[in-house]
């Protein structure tokens, strides 16, 4: 098992209820492949980017901490793909 760290910029036009229902999905996306999450929240809310990520100017920040094995990190990519409310996806290993 090895420790990650992702950052999801999710569509800005989201409402409470739908941010809720996306970061449930996350986090048990990780659960769901046998990995445990050790910090999950909102990290930043609308905040501008750099440059615009499919016609949007401004995101919303979630931040994840957890421990996954390391052939589960490529599916839990692919599925974070599919989803349309997910701009962009940043997983990193921590040491």
């Amino acid at each position: 098992m090895n420790k990650y760290e992702a950052l999801f910029i999710v569509k800005p036009e989201l409402s409470g209820d739908d941010l809720t229902n996306l970061f449930h999905h996350l986090d048990e996306t990780v659960t769901k492949h046998q990995g445990v999450i050790s910090q999950s929240g909102l990290w930043a809310e609308k905040r501008k980017l750099a440059f615009p990520i499919a016609k949007y100017a401004e995101g919303n920040f979630y931040l994840m901490n957890f421990t996954l094995p390391p052939l589960a990190v490529k599916d839990i990519r692919q599925t974070y793909k599919l989803n349309e409310n997910i701009l962009r996806v940043l997983i990193t290993k921590l040491e």
